[in-house]
């Protein structure tokens, strides 16, 4: 997160406001032109991407697609849309791919990941991790038996590499460099692993020992090190070794931040996170527990970006808190309803420069924060 205010004003009116038709889950994407978001439509039997502009929220395109089915919490896509230059990639929850032009929503390729890899069970949340560019390749786990983890071309959706493997978790994959090897990093349905970014080999497992973790939140990148939060096993901080190998035992552990669907974040040697409490733990210090905040608008969850000195929570209820990620206690900057009478947002805002795009059960709102 590049930018965050000194403070919030006490109330905040949207710059535009927009409806949708279905619960917001997966998250907002943006641009400097352009918002891009998932819907549903004709009742119920179809996965919309819609784009509307930055400046006044007017309806550029919608992209559309059959897309039958009667998933936990709702059919809307989990994956937030993924921007790279004039393309966006977008996965519904059934599985379809998808690259569209964004001027435009127009076809560049489609994929059926279910029809093209085969199914590896029937997860009640459906396809839930964000597609990921990595080494010029997109990444995406379609959980099947002889392909888990898979590199497309992103022009045209052609297999790269495929990695056999076990059924998909519901987090997003993460890229990054540990150990000296640039792999992708993220959970299936039962263990934590490594795969060769170039390849798709997979470098090491590491199975939790309390099982039936829903291995929600996305693990993050500590400056090379790696820290996992799940419900049944806490946040742990994993070391890495030559060859990309992880250490298997953590570094640190902290059992009191255990969230089962939010994932926390890191900024200043701190980690944030929300599990029936916002806690503040210290990176370098073996997650030791700095402080807490019991406040309410913390009990369940809520989604958190950061600078190196503020952090922001985007909570159930549709208001922004905004906290000093430095200070000994917790210290509110403060605290503005957003969207009135929300109890459900789960869809993580866009933010880009001053301005906040906030997705709420029935609505998707600008609001500018400068």
């Amino acid at each position: 997160m590049g930018w965050l205010p000194e403070r919030l004003p006490a109330a905040l009116e949207p710059v535009w406001s927009i409806d949708t038709s279905s619960r917001g889950l997966g998250g907002v994407a943006a641009t400097a032109d352009a918002v891009l978001f998932s819907d549903r439509g004709l009742g119920d039997t179809l996965d919309e991407w819609k784009c509307v502009s930055a400046d006044a929220g007017k309806e550029r395109w919608t992209h559309a697609y059959p897309c039958r089915g009667n998933l936990d919490y709702g059919n809307s896509p989990r994956a937030t849309p993924l921007i790279d230059g004039g393309r966006v990639f977008v996965l519904g929850a059934f599985g379809h791919l998808g690259c569209l032009r964004l001027d435009s929503g127009e076809p560049v390729w489609e994929l059926d990941l279910r029809e093209e890899f085969g199914p590896n069970g029937d997860p009640k949340w459906g396809a839930c991790s964000s597609p990921l560019l990595c080494d010029g390749k997109l990444i995406v786990n379609p959980g099947a038996r002889g392909a888990s983890v898979v590199a497309l071309d992103p022009a045209t959706g052609r297999v790269v590499w495929k990695a056999p493997g076990r059924a998909a978790g519901y987090g997003s994959l993460l890229a990054g460099t540990f150990g000296g090897v640039l792999q992708v990093v993220g959970h299936d349905a039962d263990s934590l692993g490594g795969w060769d970014a170039a390849t798709g080999r997979r470098l090491w497992t590491v199975t939790p020992p309390a099982p039936d973790d829903f291995n929600v939140p996305t693990p993050l990148d500590l400056g090379g090190r790696l820290l996992v939060s799940t419900e049944n096993n806490g946040t742990r901080l994993f070391r890495f070794g030559a060859g990309g190998v992880i250490d298997p035992k953590p570094a640190a552990v902290s059992r009191r931040l255990a969230p089962d669907t939010h994932t926390p974040v890191a900024a200043g040697g701190r980690v944030f996170g929300v599990w029936r409490r916002l806690l503040c733990l210290d990176a370098a210090g073996g997650l030791k527990p700095l402080w807490e905040s019991d406040a309410p608008a913390f009990a369940r969850y809520a989604a958190l970006v950061a600078t190196e000195s503020r952090v922001l929570a985007a909570t159930l209820e549709g208001e922004f808190v905004l906290f000093d990620g430095g200070a000994a206690g917790f210290r509110e900057l403060g605290r503005v309803k957003l969207l009135p009478g929300e109890k459900g947002l789960y869809s993580h805002p866009a933010f880009v420069g001053t301005r906040a795009y906030v997705r709420g059960g029935s609505a998707l709102a600008r609001f500018d924060l400068g």
